[in-house]
């Protein structure tokens, strides 16, 4: 495994010594997607040799030039190829013991990905989307890491339109419910939650209808971000 660890050497005065110690920073990417009624999440197999089998969730150390944004989206691109996706730093994780190499900082970042309209590019290890509710232990502490990423993303879409990263530009409302219904965990009124959504001005009647699906067609809609900002 490659060295991973920066060195630091402090200035101590004679009356408060401060030890050397050896760090790393990283970014840890949390990709949901959303697939036949699934919200899911993007993993790879990990190559450290004491989770080998295990998954975890797509990272890297930073390097000399790069800062944490730029960090992220060079990991996103590298791994999947992927550059256009809604991205947002969440938290930075910061035990002690987190890490069985030495000291490791990282900070998580929150992406949303269509599934549908993205090819996956995979590099090295094994890359695959998996079912958040099936997920039960991940390398590291990224269980920690995902489930905060989660409760993140359930806050946010209850107050912004981020959740339409995770469709095709047109979809019907029952998709738009069950995805709502899929992250928060719960199921609303059919009759309610539409009366909701078109009170807000912010979805877009394309006159067409879906195709070959195996329940009734419903109308097919895009969102209206010129109507969400005036909404806000």
């Amino acid at each position: 495994m490659k060295e991973i660890f920066a060195g630091s050497n402090n200035k101590v005065s004679p009356t408060n010594k401060i030890p050397d110690f050896r760090f790393s920073v990283s970014v840890d990417c949390v990709i949901f997607g959303y697939d036949n009624g699934v919200l899911k999440v993007l993993l790879i197999e990990s190559d450290h040799p004491k989770f080998l089998g295990q998954w975890s969730l797509l990272g890297d150390v930073l390097k000399k030039e790069e800062d944490l944004d730029n960090a992220s989206y060079r990991v996103l691109r590298e791994r999947t190829g992927l550059d256009d996706m809604f991205l947002e730093q969440v938290k930075t994780f910061s035990a002690v013991d987190r890490h069985p190499d030495g000291r490791v900082i990282t900070t998580a970042y929150l992406a949303l990905v269509n599934v549908k309209n993205h090819q996956l590019k995979t590099i090295d290890n094994a890359l695959h989307w998996h079912a958040v509710s099936e997920v039960s232990t991940l390398a590291f502490d990224h269980k920690l890491i995902l489930e905060t990423c989660l409760a993140t993303l359930r806050k946010k879409i209850e107050d912004e339109p981020i959740i339409f990263n995770l469709l095709e530009k047109k979809f019907s409302l029952r998709d738009l419910q069950h995805l709502f219904e899929e992250i928060l965990g719960k199921e609303f009124d059919r009759r309610n939650f539409r009366k909701k959504l078109f009170t807000t001005g912010m979805l877009i009647d394309e006159n067409e209808m879906e195709v070959d699906v195996h329940h009734r067609p419903g109308k097919l809609y895009s969102f209206n971000k010129d109507a969400f900002k005036e909404h806000q």
